[in-house]
């Protein structure tokens, strides 16, 4: 029998098969879907547009699209320039909305470690009142968590024991 050392964290007795974040990772992972994410955020919606500014292979980009469309991010939208085939401009659904604060928050963590001396090329602002959006964290009670070492992580609904090693 083993005995866990004061210092091992709890999640280490707990499955990991079923991590929302590995999941996510799953999706999202790649460098090229952040990139295509960003594009569309920023509302270049159309196939060449995204190919010229990202200087992603037409492969790379068919690729993340794709992928976007299948787990409905991304969903295709008809248009057609007159005297042209018809295309496709790439939209948000809701679950793509939905990951904007992801952006936000990714944008201000390169903002403050990795921008320009400058500063940054884009910045996020409420429509209403033009100030700068920032990401913040908020428990369910209302509270802002200004310093993150308040947050901690515990099992949820759907945790799962780690099945023991089998021994032989």
């Amino acid at each position: 029998m083993t005995s866990r050392a004061a210092d091992t964290p709890p999640a280490l007795a707990f499955a990991t098969d079923n991590c929302t974040v590995g999941r996510t990772m799953e999706i999202l992972g790649e460098r090229g879907t952040i990139v295509v994410l960003r594009e569309v955020f920023n509302g270049v919606r159309r196939f060449d547009d995204m190919r010229r500014h990202t200087s992603m292979p037409r492969q790379v980009l068919t690729n993340r699209l794709t992928l976007l469309i299948d787990h409905g991010i991304l969903r295709r939208e008809p248009y057609q320039v007159p005297g042209e085939r018809a295309r496709h401009e790439y939209r948000l659904t809701a679950k793509g909305l939905d990951l904007y604060p992801v952006m936000v928050a990714l944008a201000a963590w390169g903002d403050r470690y990795v921008a320009d001396p400058e500063g940054p090329p884009v910045e996020f602002a409420h429509r209403g009142c033009g100030k700068p959006v920032h990401p913040v964290l908020e428990c369910a009670a209302g509270h802002r968590v200004d310093d993150v070492r308040q947050v901690a992580p515990r099992p949820g609904p759907g945790v799962r024991p780690l099945a023991a090693p089998q021994e032989r």
